[in-house]
């Protein structure tokens, strides 16, 4: 076990307060995506970023705003690696994150009760949460509208914006809206 100084514990705070380049309302700690920073002498220091799947789009854009970040901190010599393993899930999102990505109308992704491999159902596309014998509906609660709070809601298009949102609908509200996918 490593243990963190006073001056990365610092830098990761620093380095965790970037705005993520895809959802600006939350940050890349409340993502959960900053794993570690850690120190190479005075003025050099190596942060490790786990992206939120291969070959996100918005991981150098991550880098690039770190680096920024340390810099006007004073710190000469930043690197940022991207560390593959333990892979970023879900789970790493913060009750902060989770918070403000409801109030900015994104139904945050939902929290398995079982540990291990996330299943994947293979169905149609429009599926109704509220349907108990929907696949999986005995391992996720229902997805909640960010608007108004009901669970009726039905999948629209799995994917939305980005690669990691799915487009779904309020059968409450009758609102569209984003939910970020459980990985």
């Amino acid at each position: 076990m490593t243990t963190t100084t006073p001056l990365e514990e610092e830098l990761l705070e620093l380095a965790g307060s970037v705005p993520d380049p895809e959802l600006p309302v939350l940050t890349l700690r409340e993502l959960g995506v900053v794993r570690a920073v850690h120190a190479r002498g005075a003025d050099s220091v190596e942060v490790e970023l786990t992206p939120t799947y291969t070959g996100c789009p918005a991981i150098e854009a991550m880098a690039l705003d770190i680096e920024r970040v340390l810099h006007e901190h004073g710190i000469r010599e930043v690197t940022v690696r991207t560390v593959l393993a333990p892979a970023w899930s879900t789970d790493d999102i913060t009750e902060e994150g989770r918070r403000k990505l409801r109030e900015f109308g994104i139904a945050p992704p939902r929290v398995r009760n079982a540990s291990g491999p996330v299943p994947v159902a293979l169905g149609p596309t429009r599926t109704r949460d509220a349907d108990p014998s929907a696949a999986g509906a005995d391992e996720l609660e229902a997805v909640r509208c960010p608007h108004c709070g009901s669970a009726d809601t039905e999948l629209l298009s799995r994917f939305s914006s980005t690669a990691c949102k799915a487009l779904r609908r309020c059968l409450t509200c009758r609102e569209p809206f984003d939910h970020f996918k459980e990985l």
